[in-house]
């Protein structure tokens, strides 16, 4: 009798051990690209240059109530460099620049994400560009997630990030440009990002 019912209490640890639900995962986004963006600005002289990078990719993970399971990489490529004037966009892509024929990538990995209050966060992550690879501060803003209005079954999920960059930090240029006053050493970083998931 004592050996049936170590048995029973067995066999019941076992099925409930199956049929347990599992914990739920951080939720994985994809880029909505015709509605996000990685822009720049940067000091020309008197003037302020406007660009962007035009295609980039990776994975991109968020739960802001599993922000351990959260992780985000960006994956941009250079040659997609755009201030809408195809001489300058040569130029950045030289050597005197990006090097784009050498370094066709730069990169962005979390480590980390933590909550800063509100709609604030803060996301500490490995930045490489050429052959440098710098440990940075991303703050941004979490908009929230809303039902997509256009596209039943889908959420939509938005993002917006501004920091600072030194160039001359990511051997983007000698600092050349820098001493004859054409061209400044510190880039405007502006992310504006909406994300899709299937619901």
């Amino acid at each position: 009798m004592k050996r049936y019912t170590a048995l029973m209490i067995l066999a019941l640890c076992a099925m409930t051990a199956v049929g347990a639900p599992q914990a739920a995962q951080a939720a994985e986004w994809r880029f909505d690209m015709a509605h996000s963006g990685i822009y720049f600005d940067i000091q020309h002289i008197y003037s302020t240059v406007r660009g962007r990078f035009a295609d980039f990719s990776g994975t991109f993970i968020f739960d802001p109530n599993d922000l351990t399971a959260s992780r985000i990489e960006v994956v941009v490529q250079t040659q997609s460099v755009d201030t809408q004037i195809t001489k300058r966009d040569n130029h950045l892509r030289s050597k005197d620049f990006f090097a784009v024929s050498d370094y066709p990538t730069m990169t962005f990995k979390s480590k980390s994400i933590n909550h800063a209050g509100g709609n604030q966060y803060r996301m500490v992550g490995d930045l490489t560009v050429k052959d440098v690879t710098r440990e940075i501060e991303v703050p941004f803003v979490f908009h929230g997630i809303k039902d997509s209005p256009m596209q039943k079954g889908q959420q939509i999920a938005g993002f917006d990030a501004r920091l600072t960059i030194d160039r001359l930090e990511y051997h983007v240029g000698d600092g050349r440009f820098v001493k004859l006053g054409v061209v400044g050493k510190d880039v405007a970083v502006t992310i504006s990002l909406e994300m899709i998931s299937d619901k």
